[in-house]
């Protein structure tokens, strides 16, 4: 159900018709060209993915709240979606991951992720499922541990009693710069099978347009944690830089790889990534008049968004916005926006962290009043079941 009318709408609406901005003030999440290469567009299917390669979705859409899944979940963040049912989430501050049902909602700790040093933006972030998870049951998780951010694996066996459900993390890559903030977090396996990661600066600029640097970019990696064959710069994990915060990773139907990213005072980004381009942070903060750097095809105030996880479905991106608490629908043509954003459920739940698309018109949408800078009420956080168009 909504939230208590306890908050004022936070923006005129307007607001949902321009080519929009976001960022965070600051950089934090609470404070105030089509040419491709081959690399990543290979593969199975996108989940999710239900329009029709080349369809222009229409300029309006519709988003219905079907139910509330669960509640009471503390600093919920990545969501990893079960192949029978189920969903798994971690919570950033405890380093648990926990197990709802979709359909009681009841929830069950797998256990805690060994090394897991919580603190500002790190944790228990982003998680992901083994392209082979029927045979293998790996769970993949990104979390800030004392010294750096990483990439691990644990072997998920639910035969096990609660809490111990999870085996020894293995890590397949380490040495991603962290910080208070910009720890990015999110982590995906593409149609290609390769595990792609995005990563922050944590507040070091000059970490964005270093390429032997892991921050302020996306990787592509092989399950194992080596940097993926065909990469632009040969032996490296980086596939795309200039970045400033990457929290949003999703593939279209027509697997062109989308990514979300907070911008500082100005503007935040919805950027189709293409290998080896250049995303302009720190010397290009929205759409730039620079041909040297990849413009954003939509940006947003930073009061607007703050986005951090991104879905497709219905023909569009679906972003979740934490400082702007709504969800902006963005529909696509091909490497453009077909038409302007259109925002959603604005001040309604708070805080919006992480959206997975469920196939064909649904999506799962989590809130993040719990992170220390929301206002949470009762019920919070909690994960939604949505209906789009």
């Amino acid at each position: 159900m909504p939230r208590p009318a306890v908050r004022p709408a936070l923006a005129l609406a307007a607001c949902a018709a321009l080519l929009l901005s976001a960022g965070c003030s600051s950089g934090n999440d609470g404070n105030p060209g089509e040419s491709r290469t081959p690399t990543g567009r290979s593969g199975a299917d996108t989940p999710g993915a239900s329009a029709s390669p080349g369809a222009v979705p229409p300029a309006k859409g519709s988003v219905r709240v079907v139910r509330t899944v669960t509640e009471n979940l503390k600093s919920p963040w990545g969501l990893a979606p079960l192949p029978e049912d189920g969903l798994l989430v971690s919570s950033r501050d405890e380093g648990t991951i926990t197990r709802v049902d979709t359909d009681t909602g009841k929830k069950t700790e797998l256990g805690s992720v060994p090394g897991v040093a919580p603190a500002g933006e790190g944790g228990l972030l982003g998680l992901a499922l083994s392209p082979d998870f029927a045979s293998d049951h790996m769970v993949y998780a990104y979390f800030t541990t004392a010294s750096d951010n990483r990439v691990a694996r644990m072997i998920y066996d639910e035969k096990k009693p609660a809490g111990e459900q999870l085996g020894a993390p293995d890590t397949v890559f380490k040495g991603i710069p962290k910080g208070t903030n910009h720890n990015g977090g999110r982590i995906a396996f593409g149609p290609d099978g390769l595990l792609y990661v995005g990563t922050g600066e944590t507040y070091r600029t000059e970490l964005a347009q270093d390429r032997k640097s892991t921050g302020g970019k996306i990787l592509r990696l092989t399950p194992e944690g080596r940097p993926a064959p065909g990469n632009p710069f040969g032996d490296s994990p980086v596939y795309s830089y200039g970045h400033r915060n990457v929290q949003g990773l999703a593939w279209d139907s027509d697997k062109r790889l989308w990514a979300s990213e907070f911008g500082q005072d100005t503007w935040d980004e919805l950027n189709d990534i293409v290998a080896g381009d250049d995303y302009g942070w720190p010397d290009a903060e929205g759409k730039s008049d620079d041909a040297e750097y990849h413009d954003p095809i939509a940006q947003w105030r930073t009061s607007e968004a703050s986005p951090s996880g991104i879905a497709y479905a219905k023909g569009s991106i679906w972003m979740a916005g934490l400082r702007g608490e709504r969800l902006w629908r963005v529909p696509l043509d091909r490497t453009k926006a077909a038409h302007d954003p259109q925002a959603f459920l604005k001040g309604e739940y708070g805080r919006l962290r992480t959206v997975v698309a469920a196939g064909g018109d649904k999506l799962w949408l989590v809130t993040s009043e719990t992170d220390s800078r929301g206002t949470p009420g009762k019920g919070d956080d909690r994960i939604l079941e949505l209906k789009v168009s």
